[in-house]
């Protein structure tokens, strides 16, 4: 499904942990690590498709996350040529790139629901935490500027709910 420029409707989402470090994903054989990330169903909303997107990719469940915000609008990028034949045979003779919707999300339950064989079809083989700028570094060059965009945005998101949450009191036992 492309709209009229040519851009699949896609979901991104930045998973952070109570470090509010992110989760990252390797993609599964190969040495490219990125945000989970899917396209939108027809007839599914950029929510209905994130929370679809976080259980097949990553295996968590709605009650493992809270959304802290999304981007406002849609962030683009386009597939350089080297990589179109691969994306068209999906994407339609018009392929462009993605337009995609960016998700924070707080992780509330434990690494250990984190489920990366959760779908018949794996889109990663590994994955860790790492500082919330990092994936600037090392996502794939065409990408790095919608990362950059949905990083920045979503950033005073994670601020204000580190803010929010009460701090854990030292034990006053000796």
């Amino acid at each position: 499904m492309l709209d009229k420029e040519g851009y699949r409707p896609n979901v991104g989402i930045i998973l952070a942990n109570c470090r509010s470090e992110v989760f990252w994903g390797k993609r599964v054989n190969q040495h490219a690590w990125q945000f989970p990330q899917g396209g939108i169903k027809p007839g599914e909303t950029p929510l209905e498709a994130m929370y679809r997107e976080l259980e097949e990719e990553i295996g968590l469940q709605r009650t493992h996350v809270r959304i802290l915000g999304r981007t406002r609008e849609w962030l683009r990028y386009e597939v350089p040529e080297k990589w179109m034949r691969r994306v068209r045979d999906g994407g339609g003779a018009n392929y462009r790139g993605q337009k995609q919707i960016w998700y924070l999300l707080r992780l509330m339950g434990r690494d250990c629901d984190v489920k990366l064989r959760g779908s018949g079809h794996p889109e990663f083989d590994a994955w860790r935490w790492h500082d919330y700028w990092i994936p600037l570094e090392a996502v794939i060059d065409f990408k790095r500027e919608v990362y950059r965009q949905a990083l920045i945005e979503l950033h005073r998101y994670l601020q204000a709910d580190r803010r929010s949450r009460p701090r854990r009191l030292e034990s006053a036992h000796p």
